[in-house]
């Protein structure tokens, strides 16, 4: 059996031009009765209606007046593979049809069917004149493909399945994804036996039975128990499914609005960055409190416009928040005034960088064009220490794969894929004379990548390879060992010359040693190759581990141990503050020192201090 493939189709119209009537005559569905769904226990009609043959689901989105027109529609904007507009056959379009058009060409939906209604009322003339106004009217809409316009009754069974077979003959066209789970929920709430129950639309991504879904604005993570896709248990949920999940017992309120997500992929900030475009006649001003829908969510807005002061029919704009939204490129927003629809846009940079305004433009042109090579190259040129692209599902609407896919376009920069940042390739002379630097002031350095990375902080280890590399063809450095050293100098065991250096030093520090970290970056010498022969000097017993950074030689132990002796035969015992009269040592020395005591047969301990018997 075929995979059944899912389409959502939100519908909209003018009040009184039949839409209610003719979803109920399509689907058999007559209305939305929370309370009747929660009778029957987990199940709901997600989509409020939907129809299905052998192998499409048709899911409608209902947008009954406006306000359910901002809530609804846009939560399945991304979702949405058409939209089926009801107009009266008598009465053409009229002013909420419009709106709703001019809010549809907005969101870019895809594929208008025009449903003309009540067809049996009217003459066939009158049919084929609105027919040809509205293919006319049309035109006015760059974003809208108008599928087809059909004329129907709901006592006609004919007209009725006419439009079944238009709606089932929408073309199911995969959708740009990043793979980045998104969900915004329509509704919550608890059922009995059940838990909490959230329904909303798959916007991107999938989700699994047993997964766990992180709501950002609550700092939250739930665990699904279950997932229903139109009355049927699903081990599964795609992008534009209508979904129901069952938490498991999250222990924080969910109301409409409330963003899901996986966690660690979408950050949240008090101002993004957009494109904005007026609707109806409507301009948007500069500095102006709006009130912005995005998903179910509805959060007031202030708009600050670039390069104007005034007002715009369209343009570049930054929206500022009283708090941490959390947006994805490309996502769309609808922006109303007292209650009216002025105008919406799409998204183009949603993590806010300290960038100059005019370089902030040329990013936003770039993006608003989808060119994200050129916005690569922009961001690698403002981020000289390193760009990192592990945001790009969130800030570029990309996948990994396919960010690194488009770094590799560019020219003159470095690409740590593994890493993912992106370098501009001038900064390895940097990286090149940091590294010349620590081999002149050190001629026995021994390092390794991995520990310059860690002297390098916004370096990656395959950037600062390729760097060294560089330097081994120039003849600068030598590979030997799995470190990099001065080739002028003579060494025929590496790990015995790493070893001698750290005996040395230790012996010499006496009492007081350096932790290893600190010896290693004092010495020039790698990390891993430092631990080694610090096992291997403690293994040969010449030093003495006596806490976690703490080695000691042991000939510096048997001194100390020695003195301690004779301190407790003096003094009648030892604790710190006797140990403290005799050494001016820090209480991570003197407490190690002490509790090597208890190694003795001859050492008893009594609360903190210490006798010989």
């Amino acid at each position: 059996m075929s995979k059944l493939k899912h389409i959502i189709v939100g519908t909209s119209g003018h009040v009184d031009h039949g839409k209610t009537a003719l979803i109920e005559a399509l689907t058999g569905f007559s209305g939305d009765s929370l309370e009747e769904e929660k009778r029957r226990g987990i199940t709901i009609d997600l989509s409020f209606s939907n129809l299905r043959d052998r192998d499409k689901n048709v899911a409608f989105i209902d947008v009954p007046g406006h306000e359910k027109l901002l809530k609804n529609m846009i939560a399945g904007a991304f979702g949405f593979d058409a939209s089926m507009v009801v107009v009266d056959a008598n009465e053409g379009i009229m002013p909420q049809t419009h709106e709703h058009l001019e809010i549809l060409n907005l969101l870019k939906v895809n594929y208008i069917i025009v449903a003309l209604s009540k067809a049996d009322l009217v003459s066939k003339e009158r049919i084929e004149e609105q027919k040809q106004s509205i293919k006319e009217y049309f035109k006015n809409f760059s974003n809208l493909e108008l599928k087809s316009i059909v004329p129907v009754s709901i006592y006609d069974k004919d007209s009725i399945d006419r439009l079944k077979k238009e709606l089932f003959s929408i073309p199911v066209v995969p959708k740009p994804s990043n793979g980045l789970f998104r969900y915004y929920i329509d509704r919550s709430f608890s059922l009995a036996g059940v838990g909490t129950v959230v329904t909303g639309t798959v916007l991107d991504g999938t989700i699994k039975v047993g997964d766990k879904v992180f709501a950002p604005e609550l700092n939250k993570e739930m665990n699904i128990r279950n997932l229903q896709v139109h009355e049927e248990d699903v081990a599964e949920a795609y992008s534009s499914q209508r979904t129901a999940i069952n938490l498991q017992n999250p222990k924080v309120t969910l109301k409409k609005g409330t963003l899901l997500c996986k966690k660690g992929y979408i950050r949240g900030f008090e101002s993004v960055d957009v494109w904005v475009e007026g609707i109806s006649n409507h301009k948007i001003k500069h500095n102006s409190t709006l009130m912005l829908f995005v998903g179910t969510k509805q959060v007031e807005t202030k708009v600050l416009l670039y390069g104007s002061e005034g007002e715009i029919t369209s343009g570049f704009a930054r929206l500022q928040f009283k708090q941490k939204i959390f947006l994805v490129h490309n996502e769309p927003f609808i922006l109303c005034a007292s209650g009216r629809t002025i105008g919406g846009g799409r998204v183009l940079n949603p993590i806010n960088d300290p960038i100059k305004k005019k370089v902030k433009l040329e990013l936003l042109k770039a993006l608003k064009e989808d060119d994200f090579k050129s916005a690569f190259s922009i961001l690698v040129g403002i981020h000289k220490r390193g760009f990192g692209l592990i945001s790009s599902n969130q800030r570029f609407g990309l996948n990994h794969d396919k960010a690194i896919e488009i770094a590799k376009e560019i020219d003159n920069v470095f690409v740590d894929e593994k890493g993912l940042v992106l370098y501009p390739i001038e900064i390895k002379d940097e990286l090149r004379e940091k590294i010349e630097a620590i081999y002149k002031k050190n001629e026995y350095a021994l390092l390794s990548s991995n520990s310059l990375a860690l002297k390098i902080k916004w370096a990656s280890e395959s950037l600062l390879k390729e760097v060294l590399e560089d330097l081994i063809k120039e003849g600068k450095l030598e590979y030997k060992d799995g470190v990099y050293k001065n080739p002028n100098i003579n060494v025929d065991r590496v790990d015995k010359v790493i070893e001698d250096k750290l005996y040395a030093i230790l012996q010499n520090e006496g009492f007081t040693p350096t932790a290893p970290y600190n010896l290693y970056d004092e010495l020039d010498i790698d990390r891993k190759m430092g631990d080694d022969a610090l096992k291997r000097l403690t293994k040969s017993q010449k030093v003495v581990r006596l806490a976690h950074n703490l080695f000691v030689t042991t000939q510096n132990l048997t001194k100390i141990i020695t003195r301690l002796r004779e301190i407790m035969k003096n003094e009648g015992g030892v604790d710190i503050n006797i140990f403290r009269k005799y050494y001016d040592m820090s209480r991570k020395y003197l407490v190690a020192y002490l509790d090597y005591l208890d190694s003795y047969d001859d050492v008893k301990k009594e609360g903190m201090r210490r006798y010989l018997f």
